[in-house]
């Protein structure tokens, strides 16, 4: 089959690899038919982790069962699935908790958890290829209505990683019906969280980042757009709200001193821009502390963008070995609670695809660009802009393997 090979930090390749096979009576074998490049493949892509050469990447992964081993009962060839990111074994002290993203069973000599295509998550190869080996399928597996490349096949692939992602984003923020909250990147996670915010009753939320286009897509979802290359997004939340009359003139004395949001959404993680050369020079720790001021007291942090144990190109020493400097004396004084983590898919999938189908969500929104396999390194190349530069428009690709006959009517890549 075909499949996306890395190379080396910014070198990947389409070749010819090994079919996948059934390793354990208990997987299956998935024709992929959408798959996407996710931000977090951009930490492998640059060379920021340990990934090894010839390891096919890809995590965001649907498609048609093929082939099921012996002991999968529920899942049966030609049905449509899609994969949550996390592999899990769904038995396991943590699986049945619902924390799949912590899975204890599966392949993963690195720590919990493991994922296709991933650096530190397991061997397991990715689904930026035309089939992939799905374990557990039974459990990892979530079955969908209707036909490859019906209407609903975009919305259905943002169910592998970023819907529930952004989703789990406002869970661990604590966003509720009249919640205010400010979201950090306008990322593809970023732009969900926004989604999932407003379906969750948030009342006001604002979403931060440096591009036009993706702050534009914010403001699409009905969120307010905070470009930090005009000031300190901090400070301008706080003047927007102070700016309303119908928010000032709710105030009981004393109630000024909350002049931000209750929760607070990292969406970009250790590779933030600072925000005095965004162009040249990363702050790992400025999202945190600009989110440790923008929420009031009592409020909620939620952590979703990604930080890394070792990151050898980081800024210093200590951000080198995960280690960063935030203003924690500001978090108990404030009595702020901070939550993060990669997220359990499993726990939200079946749910946000029921408001999809039933047309209460629509994640393909912040989709931009829809391109064949073979596409994929110029992809990639665009998409390491992260909406700034040359590929300032390439929010979200998603892939289609050769075997495939249909298209998305998304833009194609020039």
């Amino acid at each position: 089959m075909k499949a996306m090979v890395f190379k080396g930090p910014h070198k990947i390749a389409v070749e010819d690899v090994e079919n996948p096979h059934l390793e354990d009576p208990r997987d299956a074998i998935l024709r992929v038919t959408s798959t996407a490049i996710c931000g977090s493949d951009l930490h492998m892509y640059d060379g920021r982790t340990n990934m090894e050469k010839g390891r096919v990447f890809g995590h965001e992964i649907m498609g048609v069962i093929e082939e099921v081993g012996d002991a999968v009962s529920s899942i049966q060839v030609g049905d449509r699935v899609v994969l949550p990111f996390n592999i899990a074994c769904g038995f396991c002290f943590n699986c049945v908790r619902g924390m799949t993203s912590a899975c204890l069973t599966v392949e993963n000599p690195d720590g919990v958890g493991a994922a296709y295509g991933y650096a530190s998550q397991g061997p397991y190869q990715g689904g930026q290829a035309e089939y992939v080996r799905v374990p557990f399928a039974d459990f990892n597996c979530l079955k969908l209505p209707g036909t490859p490349g019906d209407e609903f096949e975009e919305d259905f692939l943002m169910l592998a990683d970023i819907f529930p992602t952004g989703y789990y984003g406002c869970e661990l923020a604590q966003v509720q019906p009249g919640s205010t909250v400010a979201i950090f990147g306008a990322g593809p996670v970023g732009l969900l969280a926004a989604h999932s915010a407003f379906i969750r009753g948030a009342s006001q939320v604002f979403v931060v980042d440096q591009s036009e286009e993706r702050l534009a897509i914010a403001e699409q979802l009905g969120a307010i757009p905070i470009n930090f290359r005009e000031g300190d997004p901090v400070q301008q939340i706080f003047d927007i709200r102070r700016a309303n009359p119908l928010i000032t003139e709710s105030l009981r004395p004393g109630e000024e001193k909350m002049p931000g949001v209750m929760c607070g959404i990292d969406a970009v993680g250790y590779q933030a821009r600072s925000t005095d050369d965004p162009d040249h020079q990363e702050d790992p720790s400025i999202v945190l502390q600009q989110l440790i001021r923008v929420v009031n007291p009592t409020g909620h942090i939620g952590v979703v963008g990604v930080y890394m144990p070792q990151d050898q190109e980081a800024i210093d020493n200590l951000a080198k070995q995960g280690i960063l400097k935030f203003s924690f004396g500001k978090v108990f004084e404030k009595g702020l609670s901070i939550a993060a983590g990669q997220t359990p898919v499993k726990k939200y999938n079946t749910y946000l695809r029921d408001l999809i189908i039933a047309g209460q969500a629509k994640p393909s929104l912040i989709i931009s660009h829809s391109v064949e396999l073979d596409q994929v390194s110029e992809a990639y190349r665009l998409f390491d802009w992260r909406g700034i530069g040359e590929g300032k428009e390439y929010t979200k690709i998603i892939l289609k393997p050769e075997h495939n006959h249909y298209h998305s009517d998304k833009n194609y890549l020039n």
